[in-house]
């Protein structure tokens, strides 16, 4: 009767510790799924990117959105 229950316990060990691999490999493919670089951004996004808005070329130099237009 002990068996029983101690092989009991190691059976329902074994499958919740299967759905918390099944649940952490979901949440890690989700987390690397990223979103794409906009097409153009402001002066401001381009600045907190780590760059600078090149005004007269209407680009993005350095940091973050590097060669990005700016809007």
């Amino acid at each position: 009767m002990r068996i029983r229950r101690t092989f009991a316990a190691v059976i329902a060990t074994a499958a919740l510790a299967g759905l918390g691999l099944a649940g952490a490999a979901t949440t890690a493919t989700a987390a690397a799924t990223t979103q794409a670089a906009p097409s153009a951004v402001t002066p401001s996004e381009c600045k907190q990117g780590g760059g600078t808005a090149d005004l007269s070329n209407n680009v993005c130099k350095g940091g973050m959105y590097d060669g990005q237009a700016v809007d």
